[in-house]
């Protein structure tokens, strides 16, 4: 019962966390819109709309216990997301698929930390990086954005779920101001398979 109710709680965080997020940034996108361009604001209302319903959805799929997300569809959304908040995406990807473990938990990954680089970052630039090497998968979300501590939290409640989730599949995060400048997120998993190079960067 008690892994059951941190499950659900973790997974809403997760869920509505990222969802209103991107709701909030259309919102804002529909204000500003609405005095010049009617038919543009009103594409970003009907956004608005949609990303509400999908998240009823998902709420509903956590309600029952049945939750996967693929890490293809959290990279298309991470692009669009991005995009809307005015922050370039850099994206790169293996190309044979991860196991389904680590997709799923590389999907989650990526939907918190490109949440709390939207929220947080100010940043004009996000890399995403999956790649894989003989012993293991990695992770990594670079912004460009600030590095203050309370511009960009360390430990919120939705790093400690991804990490948690990490921890089930002998996994680790780490997450903090990158040497570069800007934050940086790295989910590490154990996986033995072969090396593949990274495709070149998807823009």
């Amino acid at each position: 019962m008690a892994q059951e109710r941190l499950r659900f709680s973790r997974d809403l965080h997760d869920l509505l966390g990222h969802s209103l997020s991107l709701m909030v940034v259309k919102a804002e996108v529909a204000r500003r819109l609405g005095p010049a361009d009617g038919a543009a604001s009103a594409r970003e209302a009907a956004d608005i709309e949609t990303i509400g319903r999908r998240a009823l959805a998902e709420v509903r799929e956590a309600v029952t216990g049945y939750r996967e997300r693929l890490l293809a569809t959290e990279l298309t959304g991470a692009r669009s997301a991005l995009a809307d908040a005015g922050i370039r995406a850099v994206v790169r990807e293996p190309g044979p698929p991860l196991p389904g473990a680590v997709d799923d938990a590389f999907a989650w990954a990526v939907r918190e930390g490109v949440t709390n680089v939207i929220r947080h970052s100010g940043a004009h630039e996000c890399v995403i990086d999956v790649r894989r090497d003989e012993c293991a998968a990695i992770l990594t979300i670079v912004d460009n954005g600030a590095t203050v501590a309370d511009q960009h939290p360390t430990r919120g409640n939705g790093l400690r779920g991804l990490s948690e989730r990490l921890d089930l599949l002998g996994g680790t995060l780490r997450a903090g101001p990158d040497p570069a400048g800007g934050f940086r997120l790295t989910a590490t998993v154990p996986t033995p398979v072969a090396a593949e190079p990274s495709l070149e960067p998807v823009r």
